[in-house]
């Protein structure tokens, strides 16, 4: 309707009204500004574009007689009682023929040319501070060189002149530098309303009409309050707090400075997050890894209006070194405490925080200072994954900053799945609820990292193997791996994919080959037992009824510690060997090889009893030794009595017929007989005669023979009664 209605306006006005016409010439990157040289009391009616098929497509229509028509390209608008138009950032493409409508009986037709030239390539954008002296310049083609000069100020819905060749404001000045084509425009005791967007260029005067080639020149006022110089680490983190308690309703930025001005585009690599605070008037600005490209000097304050602010300057120093960032790794089972902690290399008032999409949400701050802070949490779920953060603060008039150098990261470990080859494994992910519209990953390695496998790939080759499925309801996503072969094993992690994969929670994945190894030995034995690993995964050697139970923590199968069991590697042939020394009975018992890839290993240690036969063999030998050696012995002390026997017989015979004929009447003898052989007992026997008259001054006198027998010598004695 809109195009019918210019078309049937235009056929109107060739048939009574007037249409003059006027070439323009503009440059690419620059604004063109075109007084009709009409006086009018309105604005113009509609701005359109002719096409090639004659038509006219409508751009700008100021059917309520508007003073500024504006789509941000194209203007019009009434200055001093004369219809301007004014086009900015012109292109090759806005070439052509234009119809401006004066009013009811009058039209100006333009023709517009743009050029490339290297005065107008772009805005420019100049500060000033505040209370001093301001310069900023304006470029010109060589080809208006003895044009006239002139500078407007764009206001709202108003362009003002503020300088021309004859005329200028009070505080404003200009001089031309014809050689290097541009001019200055000097500004004194720069007030905060100079800011603005200023137009300088040429003024073009030489028909009826006149038009300016504008360059365009943003100036903004600033006032710098403070300047700071922090240390970082490069890898670790940092937190800088801008704070502008009095201006809470203003708006707060943080940006680098450059050639090209201050600007956030280094905050494009995803490192870099900016929370703010209206309710305290505090701008929180996290960096996530420091790196060396974020050294710098950077601003961080708050804008009094589009073209007045107020700042800190901060310089930002980047370290290198291996001393930061201290990084903990911490695991806990679902449910389970855990204690975070950092150590201070002096007491200070120390933060934690956890890293919380793109920003580090602060947990806790110390109201003293302290060296070994700590925070603990309880009943962790799988919220409480993540990176957490802790550091100390350094405090400044307007900044405040938090040098975050210890890096903890706290998985949560669901239990470990223990499968046998060709069994089916299911691996379940819970999440946060609040990541339900997230994309999620399941991978073998941490997701997003170069260890990473994802599911997907880790099973490329046979994805019929391969399930994924997720329970909204539930917050769960699950994947499930068929016909499990010996590479599936291994440490599995669940992510969230958030600006960067966040890992939080991982299992592992136990399978336990087919081919068991079964050993019998006796005690005091030595054993060597070979293993299969891969992946460069850790060797170990546990001793469990089940597989699942040598999961430490689940982090890694716990290693017996005894000093007869040593592992030696063979990492060329994917193998590792288990030795143990001096086998004992209670060695006994089913064993484990390795972390993921398992071996079954049944160990029976038994009593070796040849050697207890050849223990009592032995003492039996020694035994029957002694016995011999006894029984000789006694043999030939036997035959030395014999001999002495028969060497005294003769002696007693005749010391017995000495006595006999000694003997006196009354006398009592004790005699022995006659020896026999060796073999017969010997005895003594004694006689007494009695006289009555004389027995109280009897006296009993004896003599002494050697008797001998073949296991003793005994003395005979004999006695006689004197009356």
């Amino acid at each position: 309707m809109k195009i019918l209605f210019i078309f049937f306006f235009l056929t109107v006005q060739l048939i009574s009204g007037q249409i003059f016409s006027l070439s323009v010439t503009g440059y690419s990157g620059g604004s063109l500004m075109l007084d009709s040289g009409r006086s009018s009391s309105s604005n113009s009616l509609y701005l359109l574009k002719h096409t090639h098929g004659g038509w006219g497509l409508i751009i700008l229509e100021n059917s309520r007689q508007d003073l500024w028509v504006s789509d941000g390209k194209f203007t019009l608008y009434l200055n001093k009682n004369r219809n301007m138009l004014f086009i900015r950032d012109l292109t090759p493409q806005d070439s052509g023929r234009y119809t401006v409508g004066l009013s009811a009986f009058e039209d100006m037709e333009i023709h517009l040319k743009v050029i490339e030239d290297s005065c107008c390539k772009r805005m420019k954008r100049q500060e000033v501070n505040l209370g001093r002296t301001g310069i900023f310049f304006c470029e010109y083609s060589q080809n208006h060189i003895n044009h006239d000069k002139v500078v407007f100020k764009e206001g709202k819905n108003s362009i003002d002149e503020i300088i021309n060749s004859t005329w200028k404001q009070v505080r404003f000045s200009w001089f031309n530098i014809r050689d290097k084509r541009h001019f200055n425009v000097i500004i004194t005791a720069v007030k905060a309303d100079d800011g603005g967007v200023y137009l300088c260029g040429v003024w073009i005067n030489e028909h009826s009409y006149s038009y300016y080639i504008i360059n365009t020149v943003h100036l903004q006022i600033i006032t710098k309050v403070g300047v700071s110089t922090v240390i970082g680490y490069s890898g670790a983190a940092l937190m800088i707090k801008c704070e502008h308690p009095q201006h809470k309703t203003k708006t707060r930025y943080i940006c680098k400075e450059s050639s090209a001005g201050c600007s956030g585009e280094w905050m494009k690599n995803g490192d870099v997050s900016v929370d703010e605070d209206t309710r305290a008037g505090v701008l929180m600005v996290f960096f996530r890894e420091l790196k060396a490209a974020d050294a710098g000097t950077y601003r961080c304050g708050v804008k009094d209006s589009e073209y007045t602010e107020r700042f800190t300057q901060l310089q930002l120093d980047i370290r290198h070194g291996a001393k930061y960032p201290k990084v903990i790794n911490k695991s806990v089972h679902l449910g389970g405490d855990v204690n975070i902690s950092c150590q201070m290399a002096k007491k200070m008032k120390v933060y934690f925080c956890k890293e919380d999409n793109q920003r580090c949400q602060i947990m806790r701050a110390s109201k003293e200072p302290q060296m070994t802070p700590g925070e603990r949490v309880y009943n962790v779920s799988v919220r409480d994954a993540g990176v957490y953060w802790c550091g100390a603060e350094t405090r400044d008039t307007h900044l405040t900053f938090i040098s975050l150098t210890t890096k903890i990261q706290l998985s949560v470990i669901m239990s470990p799945v223990v499968r046998r080859e060709g069994e089916s494994a299911q691996i379940f992910c819970p999440y946060d609820s609040i990541y339900q519209s997230k994309s999620k990953s399941l991978c073998k390695g941490k997701c997003s990292t170069r260890d990473t496998r994802p599911l997907d790939e880790t099973v490329r080759e046979e994805k019929e193997r391969l399930t994924l499925h997720e329970d909204v309801t539930a917050s769960v996503f699950t994947g499930t791996i068929t016909g499990l072969t010996a590479e599936d094993a291994g440490k599995y992690w669940c992510a969230v994919t958030l600006d960067r994969e966040l890992n939080y929670l991982y299992t592992h994945l136990m399978v336990i080959i087919k081919q068991e190894l079964s050993l019998t030995k006796y005690e005091g034995d030595d054993v060597s037992i070979q293993c299969r690993h891969h992946d460069g995964d850790q060797k170990s050697f546990c001793r469990a009824h089940e597989a699942s139970a040598c999961v430490k923590d689940g982090d890694s199968l716990e290693t017996i510690r005894d000093a007869r069991f040593s592992i030696s590697d063979e990492a060329s042939a994917g193998v590792f060997t288990v030795n143990i020394t001096d086998l004992r009975a209670d060695d006994s018992g089913v064993y484990w090889c390795g972390a993921h890839l398992i071996t079954k290993v049944n160990l029976t240690v038994i009593k070796d009893f040849s050697k207890i036969v050849i223990i009592i063999t032995g003492v039996c030998v020694i035994v029957l030794l002694i016995c011999g050696f006894t029984l000789t012995v006694c043999k030939l002390r036997r035959k030395r009595t014999e001999i002495t026997s028969t060497s005294d017989k003769g002696k007693r015979v005749k010391n017995t017929a000495s006595s006999d004929s000694r003997r006196d009447p009354g006398s009592a003898e004790m005699t022995s007989p006659d020896e026999g052989s060796s073999d017969e007992l010997l005895y003594a026997s004694v006689t007494f005669q009695k006289q009555q008259e004389s027995l109280s001054e009897a006296a009993v006198t004896f003599r002494t023979r050697q008797v001998y027998s073949d296991y003793t010598t005994g003395n005979s004695h004999q006695f006689s009664v004197d009356p």
